[in-house]
């Protein structure tokens, strides 16, 4: 049959229309605006919000089409920000130096960490003020009356440059999650005031709304780590499980402190290292105190009925060590910083030992003991009238700079002599209050069997074993001021690190006494501790709130600045009674590795008896030791 010559000729099927989206992250910052080490009073060169700006002019050239986010726990973590939340009520303070830093950069949206609220509400919600972006918080209702803190989600409208060369309209949904657990964490100034939902079931009811309301992408900021899959509800780590949430399309993880995608991170299921990827999600977890910025990378496609999708997606960080800082934000910041200097350097009494970190989970420490001593100091004032002052009074202190995920230079480390205020905040780095609990002999031997948890079971005989449980919080790890005891480590932990019960018949604290007498299960006490502890965080279940004993809140730092400025100095108390005292049951023939700052060499005769060796130091920088049990 001849060929109709007539007969219209197809038109070229059009290229669908593509474009590109950069997610730049921050997360965990910590007030870390500078590079600056508060309580050394020296420059650092590897973290500080001045050197993500430099890379995220450096990011935004390479893609003009990029929005920043931050994910997080930006108002608290040092002087500079714990200061200006501490001043931020009063009627001369100016906004926090964080938020000056976050408007300089011209943020599009952040979410809440959980450090955000310690100090209560009403500074959070000042503030915030002062923030020239939205701030979104979908699990987090108030009580009274019930209503959303903050705005659950935002939606963003952008303009993107497509394939054809033209500029069009994307609305880009963004939604915020904080770990539940933040009502328990700070039971003192949140009970009552707030309740916080599971992320999964606030997703789930939010998500939907964001997408009818428009969303063409969701971005999820959820300060909340990468924790194993089908983590349950109330998952304090659930961005795994978010990650294989229908209707996000990315999302920017926090709060863990560990870097994701990187080559040091444990592979899980479902996790590629190399692209940045989730379950097929892109996902970014940017360090802590800026040491890296986090980029993902988002290929869309434009459907004419359902918008903007996405295609495809990937992930990577850019760390900030040796990189310049931007001079214009360091500038904005400037007179921040100088005050704050001024503050920490004021004289705050005289220490007559050296106080550090260095060993402070393996042996008594000079520097718990300062700590626990200026709380019980300050329990026994505020209770010399009350019926309770006749009951015996320990103090619990933990290490919150033992190394860890911190590194090896995560340790206190103050020589004796003259200190300063930045001493004060180097011993007690939270912004936690002083609490009191009424417990019993029984109840105080379980809340030592919890803090021993941080050691592995250590077979008899064994060469080598890693001491220390990673997964174990140095600041979970309390020592009791006022008793001696022995810790028998070829038993296993009586409870996990979340105060579960996984052992019963195991007993590792031996010989347990309070001024040289056996505790009786039955005999009461008072401890001291923080209202971190207070509250039961890090699985001490017998806090609980009927055993508080009511007494006036006040900073655990101020109590020790208050301490050594009326003793004039600081030293582990003299008296049997005010001591802690405790050691390894002997194991013969039996060694572990303990990792530490190489800076702890000099102080190596404080666990002499341990007849340490060294191995050297680990990848990560650590000096390696071999100790002998």
């Amino acid at each position: 049959m001849p060929s109709d010559r007539n007969a219209p000729v197809p038109a070229p099927a059009a290229s669908p229309l593509t474009a590109r989206l950069r997610i730049l992250a921050t997360t965990d910052v910590h007030s870390h605006v500078l590079g600056y080490n508060y309580y050394a009073d020296q420059e650092r060169d590897d973290i500080g919000l001045a050197r993500v700006a430099t890379l995220i002019a450096q990011a935004r050239a390479e893609a003009p089409d990029s929005l920043l986010f931050d994910n997080g726990d930006f108002l608290q973590g040092n002087p500079l920000g714990d200061f200006a939340m501490q001043q931020v009520l009063t009627p001369d303070s100016g906004p926090h130096p964080a938020l000056i830093a976050m408007n300089h950069l011209g943020y599009d949206a952040a979410t809440l960490g959980n450090h955000e609220f310690n100090f209560g509400l009403e500074r959070l919600m000042a503030a915030l003020k002062a923030a020239r972006f939205p701030v979104v918080t979908a699990n987090v209702t108030c009580r009274q009356p019930t209503a959303p803190l903050l705005p659950p989600w935002c939606l963003l409208r952008h303009e993107l440059t497509g394939s054809d060369g033209q500029r069009h309209a994307i609305r880009i949904g963004v939604i915020g999650f904080v770990p539940p657990q933040i009502v328990q964490w700070d039971r003192n100034v949140l009970e009552g005031r707030v309740e916080t939902q599971d992320i999964l079931a606030s997703a789930a009811a939010q998500v939907p709304e964001l997408r009818a309301a428009g969303a063409d992408i969701v971005i999820a900021l959820a300060h909340s780590g990468l924790g194993p899959a089908d983590a349950g509800f109330n998952a304090e780590h659930a961005a795994t499980d978010l990650a294989r949430f229908p209707g996000i399309d990315a999302i920017i993880a926090g709060h863990s402190h560990l870097p994701f995608p990187g080559p040091g991170y444990p592979v899980a299921p479902g996790m590629d290292l190399k692209r940045g990827l989730v379950f097929g999600r892109p996902v970014v977890l940017p360090g802590h105190y800026a040491s890296h910025l986090g980029v993902i990378d988002l290929d869309l496609a434009h459907d004419p009925r359902r918008g903007w999708q996405v295609t495809k997606g990937h992930a990577h960080l850019r760390p900030s060590a040796g990189i310049s800082p931007d001079p214009s934000l360091t500038a904005a910041v400037a007179a921040d910083h100088a005050a704050i200097l001024t503050h920490i350097r004021r004289p705050a009494g005289q220490t007559a030992v050296a106080l550090h970190s260095y060993f402070a989970t393996i042996t008594p420490s000079a520097v718990l003991d300062v700590v626990a001593e200026a709380q019980a100091s300050y329990v026994r004032h505020q209770l010399r009238d009350q019926p309770e002052a006749d009951l015996p009074l320990l103090s619990a202190a933990s290490p919150f700079k033992a190394g860890g995920r911190g590194g090896p230079g995560n340790y206190t480390d103050i020589p004796a002599g003259p200190l300063a205020l930045r001493n004060i905040a180097d011993l007690y780095i939270y912004p936690n209050t002083i609490a009191v609990l009424k417990l019993s002999g029984a109840e105080i031997a379980d809340w030592l069997e919890n803090a021993t948890g941080i050691y592995r079971e250590i077979a008899p005989g064994s060469r080598d074993t890693p001491l220390i449980d990673e997964d174990f919080p140095s600041y979970n790890h309390d020592h009791i001021l006022g008793l001696s005891y022995r810790i028998d480590l070829s038993q296993p932990a009586r409870y996990d690190r979340h105060g579960a019960l996984v052992h019963p018949g195991a007993r590792r604290i031996q010989d347990l006494c309070h001024q040289g007498q056996p505790v009786r299960p039955g005999q009461t006490f008072l401890l001291a501790t923080n209202s971190y502890r207070a509250a039961g965080c890090g699985g001490y279940l017998a806090a609980r709130p009927e055993r508080m004993v009511p007494e006036r809140l006040v900073d655990v730092g101020h109590a020790m600045i208050r301490d050594i400025l009326l003793r004039h100095f600081a030293s582990p108390p003299a008296t049997a009674s005010q001591t802690t005292s405790f050691s390894f049951l002997p194991l013969p023939g039996t060694s572990v590795t303990f990792d530490t700052a190489p800076e702890a060499t000099r102080h190596l005769a404080e666990v002499a008896h341990l007849h340490p060796e060294p191995l050297g130091t680990t990848p990560e920088g650590f000096a390696r030791f071999r100790l002998h049990l």
